[in-house]
């Protein structure tokens, strides 16, 4: 399999080496986060080639006789080198029973800088603090942004290349398999029905794995459309499944738990507060949609809002829906306290639809940048103070001076 260096998370990683933190790799199943663990024992040699790096790989069998937490410290402690900087980094930590207790004592003894990966049922955001004891260090990883998809897939045409991104998505696992056909089996076998079947429904005991698949298929299909459990509850029923509005909510928090969805609540420009009824989900990757769905009316404007959504998140804003007197703009982005409004559209080559996804921009009084991103196939230009630019450029570069904070 052909490699890229994600030089953002090693970057990160990196930087993160000598603190005292657990560092916590999350992410959904097969967005790279082993093959990132291979890649910082690789760096830390370049730049410290006398570090001990003490590496374990729950994926191989080599290791099944340390899966219980007597046996994992014991190895480790084994291998610590008093004179030497020591760095611990774990693959599947949760194929060890009971894994808590050996990081936890581990990190006591204050010898090694810790990394840990594993099954997104048992390394999720809301249960690091009641995991480990000491101070932990979430790296959220995502699957390959389109930068990095050009990576993979160098190309002078990066409009082009885009066209190819959307239907593709970032799980670089499927890049090896050469029709549509086996890409999409790839992505509903190894990660969908993996995630569903083995990290989800094992991890909340949940009892109707059929729901939990028709939910995953609505919310795909209705990525950018405002979603409120009650109306699935009854778009569900209306075709023949039965399922209150709380199972529902349970269900969806799951999925969203195991980072396959993401949710994105609205928030009151105007009155600067978050509004509490319907939110928006959005897909870790589009292929998932399509590995689902098919191609069939294909909706280029909301599978490319998906994918602004997504690269937000990786760039380290949060995200809401914004609401401005009725109106909706696609996204508020918040980093350290500086917003970023942001209009998304596929074609804005009619005067109408320009029009239409601007005006919400137009009416929004502060100072704080604002941008409509499309498919212009042009260089960026301003309109009354709003930048235009075109979607490809946009994913395509590094994170401008104008969205830093």
């Amino acid at each position: 399999m052909k490699l890229i260096e994600r030089s953002t998370y090693l970057s990160e990683m990196m930087e993160l080496a000598d603190t005292p933190d657990i560092k916590v790799i999350t992410g959904v199943r097969r967005s790279g986060k082993s093959k990132l663990m291979e890649a910082l024992a690789r760096k830390i040699l370049e730049q410290q080639p006398n570090a001990n790096i003490i590496h374990i790989n729950y994926n191989l069998t080599d290791y099944e006789n340390i899966a219980e937490y007597h046996t994992l410290e014991a190895y480790v402690e084994e291998r610590y080198e008093a004179d030497r900087q020591n760095y611990l980094l774990i693959d599947e930590v949760q194929m060890c029973q009971s894994f808590e207790k050996a990081i936890n004592s581990l990190h006591a003894r204050e010898r090694y800088s810790i990394f840990v990966t594993g099954s997104n049922a048992f390394l999720q955001s809301s249960d690091l603090a009641t995991l480990f004891v000491g101070r932990t260090y979430e790296i959220p990883v995502y699957p390959f942004s389109f930068s990095e998809y050009l990576l993979y897939y160098p190309s002078q045409n990066v409009y082009g290349s885009l066209t190819s991104y959307i239907t593709d998505g970032g799980m670089a696992g499927s890049y090896l398999y050469k029709t549509e056909e086996q890409k999409r089996r790839y992505i509903n076998s190894e990660v969908l029905n993996a995630l569903v079947v083995r990290d989800i429904v094992a991890k909340y005991r949940l009892k109707n794995e059929r729901l939990l698949h028709a939910l995953i298929d609505y919310l795909a299909d209705n990525v950018g459309n405002l979603t409120s459990l009650r109306t699935i509850a009854s778009t569900l029923e209306a075709n023949g499944m039965k399922a209150d509005h709380k199972t529902i909510g349970k269900y969806i928090d799951s999925l969203c738990k195991a980072f396959a969805f993401y949710r994105i609540r609205r928030y009151d420009i105007r009155g600067k507060k978050y509004l509490k009824s319907e939110d928006k989900y959005y897909l870790v990757d589009q292929s998932f949609r399509f590995a689902r769905l098919g191609t069939k009316n294909m909706d280029y404007g909301h599978v490319l809002e998906n994918i602004v959504a997504m690269e937000l998140l990786r760039r380290g804003y949060e995200v809401y829906v914004g609401v401005l007197y009725k109106k909706e703009i696609d996204f508020v982005a918040i980093k350290q306290g500086a917003k970023l409004y942001i209009q998304v559209a596929n074609d804005i080559s009619e005067e109408r639809t320009f029009e239409r996804e601007v005006t919400p921009l137009l009416a929004i009084k502060d100072a704080y940048p604002k941008m409509l991103i499309a498919r212009t196939y042009q260089p960026e230009y301003q309109h009354e103070g709003i930048r235009i630019i075109d979607a490809a450029d946009w994913l395509r570069t590094s994170i401008p001076k104008s969205e830093r904070s």
